[in-house]
């Protein structure tokens, strides 16, 4: 807030006295900051404000007008500083009264004019020159009301020259507060007035005593003659002498002062044009000032101009005032025209229009130019929005359109949520997972999002003027005090209608606002008759999740700016409805890229194994969906207004069943690199466990997968993912507030089983097979007989081979996955020892030593991979061994004991694997 300014003080005038009518030049200090800022000059108690000329601060021209004092001070008043002082004062002085002959060099008493309409002088009327004061006595004025006065003295006046004056009246307000005293000093004054007017009346009388005497004489003279001559007007009497001589007179007088006369006529046109002139001045000149004005933008003064000359001059009946009253008003109407012209010229600023529609307002306008503006700012923010689509379209087909989104860009306009791609998340298992998009798109961003962004801006910029206009105009700041009080009738009636129509225009603002965004990336949302005035988006791809991220983020910073706006939450309820459907279009996005993603896992499978037989797939797995969900952790997180995503079972629907379709994609991943070709499989190295002998040799550190081998890998992830992977998605789910959880778990779980099954049989299929298939050729070589067979001497080699087969898939199972060897070994030793129990039923009999062999053979088996024996393989072997006889000597059982030691002597380094798994097993 400015300082105040010091109130005006006069220190010089000149000249410093004269006759009324004198111009004088006042110098001072703080006289005004210019002339609207002065309102007030008064010299010796007459307001002079008419002729009053602003020169600057510390000078003002102006000329005396007529006043009841002599002698005064010079007050000058502005806006800025108040009421002033004066250091110096005015002597008025009294005109000198000019004789018919005499030449006069002064300014003559302008009251007093000739008037040629009716052929006389106008002169002050008699009473006029009566004392002011006709007690003689100070006057003090009282602070009686008027209207009490008025009263209490009902027809009556306190004017002395009137006809109804009233003596208490008069005494009540000019001297309710004289003492006694004083007014006895009245009373005798009057008296004094009363004897001087009947003295000088009196001294007058004796003064022309001798005078009127010889006038008498001469009369009486004359009438004598008069009588003598007779009354008849005669040839050479005395009545025709008497006239000739008046007439000669008349004529000698009319010829010696026509001359005189004439000039005196003129001099009275000449001095009462130049009165007129004068005093008029400010209306003769206010159609150029006007003109001059309006050229250098000094709107303010001409208002003030036009104000003080409606004041003056709206209502005259005089010709030459009507006829330049006029001019003046065309003038004023070319203003309001210009006026209104720059209020809706577009684009300009809130300060410029809130600026003319006052000038409009104090110039009464006609209409309303406030309500003018309003409409053609929504219509230039209509304009604009849909000029900002066509920029980006055409630049968009190739042709040079109205932007350059590349340019307009800021270096800040990429999605803040693609922040969590570079991030790798510290999962348990460590992570070789890596993203196979190209990085060229934070350095390329696509049309249609910069078409938001610069959409989005392009609103904030404009709404908040337009709806700051619209509270000015509703609270009517937008005018002055004088046309707030003559529109404020008119606008009340039209207040509600107003209402009405600038919440269509705000309605109509976020529409086209919604339907532009929704043309650009939801273009199948809006109908078939809006697609050609908001669409013509002609792309083929979608945008990426993370970039329809990066607008929802855009969208609901746009709606929290519109929001501080103190906006009504219904006029933006479109813009929470759009937020919500592109929440839920990028989560589908998302999840459909991700099932993309997930197909390419495949590729990256590198087949190197660790300590726990997996790969790095599951945990790739595990990443990518992990960080598409945090990707979408800002879209899924509700904002204040804003809705579930999930809210709507449709959307659950489909979000359930894109997640279950992520889930079995994988499911087929592993079953297309479990069959995958031999000659499709890279070179590459396994990672073997050091606390796992090569017992063979055969397996090398460089080593080509066979397609067991990759079936065993397989498997172990699937393993794992029941275990772990699944159960953690499950939980990511959860925490994302995902629906139908328990559902996706269930697919998921039992898809993933059922292959986990399916790939097991086929790889106990290619394992077990082999090995039950060498037993019956194996027991039958050279021509074994069981009813005519040698004493036993240990275990044949046909056991031998089965057992060094088992063995092997033992170690290519253990090289892989340790927690696969129990789940595969009991089931070839299941199918090993089936088929060595029905080998011994169709055994039609045994001799004894066949027997004995038989019992070793199944004994040897039974024991080395007890380990491993199932409730399934136990019946099995139980069944083998009733199918053979008894043994009844007790010579018999000890040469059984003796030869299963043996044989378990002799293989106790083969048999260390089946040791080892069992201290294992024992110690789990």
């Amino acid at each position: 807030m400015s300082r105040s300014r010091q109130p005006p003080l006069v220190t010089g005038i000149s000249p410093n006295e004269g006759i009324p009518w004198t111009k004088v030049t006042i110098r001072g200090e703080n006289l005004g900051t210019g002339p609207t800022d002065l309102i007030g000059l008064t010299i010796c108690g007459h307001n002079c404000l008419l002729t009053a000329e602003w020169m600057s601060a510390s000078k003002i021209v102006c000329r005396v007008g007529q006043a009841k004092n002599d002698k005064g001070d010079i007050i000058v008043t502005t806006k800025s500083g108040g009421k002033g002082t004066s250091t110096v004062s005015f002597k008025l002085l009294k005109p000198e009264k000019i004789g018919l002959l005499d030449q006069s060099a002064v300014w003559v008493d302008e009251m007093n004019y000739y008037d040629m309409r009716t052929d006389r002088n106008k002169g002050i009327p008699p009473l006029s020159l009566r004392p002011a004061n006709p007690l003689g006595i100070e006057i003090e004025k009282s602070k009686f009301p008027q209207k009490n006065l008025e009263t209490l003295f009902p027809g009556m006046s306190a004017d002395f020259t009137s006809e109804n004056f009233s003596a208490a009246w008069y005494l009540i307000e000019n001297h309710s507060t004289t003492s006694f005293e004083q007014l006895k000093m009245a009373v005798t004054n009057l008296k004094r007035q009363a004897n001087k007017k009947s003295e000088g009346s009196l001294a007058y009388v004796k003064g022309g005593l001798s005078t009127f005497f010889e006038a008498q004489d001469a009369l009486s003279a004359i009438h004598q003659k008069l009588e003598a001559d007779g009354t008849e007007k005669v040839e050479g009497s005395m009545t025709q002498k008497l006239e000739n001589v008046l007439n000669r007179a008349s004529t000698t007088a009319d010829t010696l002062f026509q001359e005189v006369l004439g000039r005196k006529d003129k001099a009275d046109s000449t001095r009462n044009a130049l009165n007129v002139l004068q005093r008029f001045k400010f209306l003769f000149n206010l159609p150029l000032n006007i003109e001059r004005n309006i050229q250098k933008g000094d709107y303010d003064v001409v208002i003030n101009d036009y104000e003080k000359a409606k004041s003056l001059f709206g209502k005259t009946e005089v010709q030459v005032f009507k006829k330049y009253y006029a001019e003046v008003e065309t003038r004023i109407e070319a203003l309001r025209e210009l006026l209104l012209a720059k209020l809706l010229e577009t684009p300009s600023t809130l300060h410029d229009q809130k600026r003319y529609i006052r000038y409009l307002s104090d110039l009464h306008a006609l209409g309303d130019p406030a309500w003018q503006c309003i409409g053609a700012q929504h219509r230039w923010i209509l304009q604009l929005m849909h000029g900002c689509k066509e920029g980006y379209v055409q630049d968009l087909k190739g042709t040079p359109g109205l932007h350059s989104p590349m340019l307009d860009l800021d270096n800040d306009t990429r999605p803040l949520v693609l922040g969590h791609l570079s991030q790798t998340a510290s999962l348990k298992r460590g992570s070789s997972f890596q993203s196979g998009r190209d990085d060229s798109w934070r350095y390329k961003t696509p049309h249609r999002v910069a078409f938001v962004e610069k959409l989005t801006k392009l609103v904030l910029s404009q709404l908040p003027n337009f709806w700051k206009l619209w509270i000015s105009y509703v609270n009517g700041s937008l005018f002055s005090e004088t046309a707030e009080k003559s529109g404020q009738i008119e606008r009340s009636k039209n207040v509600r209608q107003r209402q009405n129509d600038f919440k269509k225009m705000i309605q109509e603002v976020m529409q086209c606002l919604v339907k532009l965004i929704r043309g650009a990336l939801l273009p199948l949302s809006i109908p078939e008759c809006g697609v050609r005035q908001y669409g013509g988006w002609e792309v083929k791809s979608e945008l990426s999740g993370q970039w329809l991220a990066h607008v929802i983020q855009t969208i609901r910073l746009t709606y929290e700016s519109l929001t501080a706006l103190e906006i009504p939450n219904d006029m933006l309820q479109t813009i929470q409805d759009l937020i919500l459907d592109l929440r839920v279009r990028c989560v589908m996005v998302t999840l459909q890229h991700t099932a993309e993603e997930i197909k390419r896992l495949a590729e990256k499978e590198d087949w190197i194994v660790d300590n726990e037989g997996l790969t790095s797939l599951p945990c790739q797995f595990e990443q990518c969906i992990v960080h598409s969900l945090q990707s979408l952790k800002g879209v899924l997180e509700c904002k204040p207004g804003e809705a579930s995503v999930f809210q709507q079972p449709k959307t659950q629907e489909e979000v359930c069943q894109l997640s279950i379709n992520i889930m079995q994609i994988f499911i087929y991943c592993l079953e297309q690199l479990s069959t995958k070709p031999d000659a499709d499989v890279d070179t590459t190295h396994l990672s073997v466990d050091v606390s796992s002998p090569d017992l063979f040799g055969s397996i090398h550190e460089d080593f080509s997968l066979t397609s067991e081998q990759r079936l065993l890998i397989v498997l172990s992830n699937c393993c794992y993912l029941e275990r772990h992977t699944f159960l953690n998605i499950a939980e990511h789910f959860e925490k994302h507030n995902f629906q139908g959880i328990e559902k996706i778990t269930q697919v998921s779980m039992a898809s993933l089983k059922e292959l986990d099954q399916r790939l097991f049989e086929n790889y106990i299929e290619l394992k077990a097979d082999p090995i039950v298939g060498s037993l019956e050729p194996g027991i039958y070589a050279g021509y074994f007989d069981w009813k005519d067979c040698l004493p036993p001497t240990g275990v044949r080699n046909y056991l031998k081979e089965a057992l060094v087969n088992i063995i092997a898939v033992h170690a290519e199972v253990f090289t892989i996955s340790k927690e696969l060897v129990p789940r595969v070994l009991s089931k070839v030793v299941e199918a090993v020892s089936e088929e060595l129990s029905r080998l011994m039923q169709c055994v039609s009999s045994f001799s004894k030593n066949g027997a004995l062999q038989a019992r070793l053979e199944i004994c040897a088996l039974r024991d080395t991979v007890a380990v491993h024996l199932t409730p399934e393989s136990k019946s099995s072997f139980k069944q083998a061994l009733e199918a053979l006889p008894q043994l009844s000597s007790g010579a018999d059982k000890k040469l059984l004991e003796e030869l299963l030691n043996k044989f378990k002597s002799s293989m106790h380094l083969q048999l260390t694997c089946f040791q080892a798994a069992s201290s294992t097993m024992m110690k789990t």
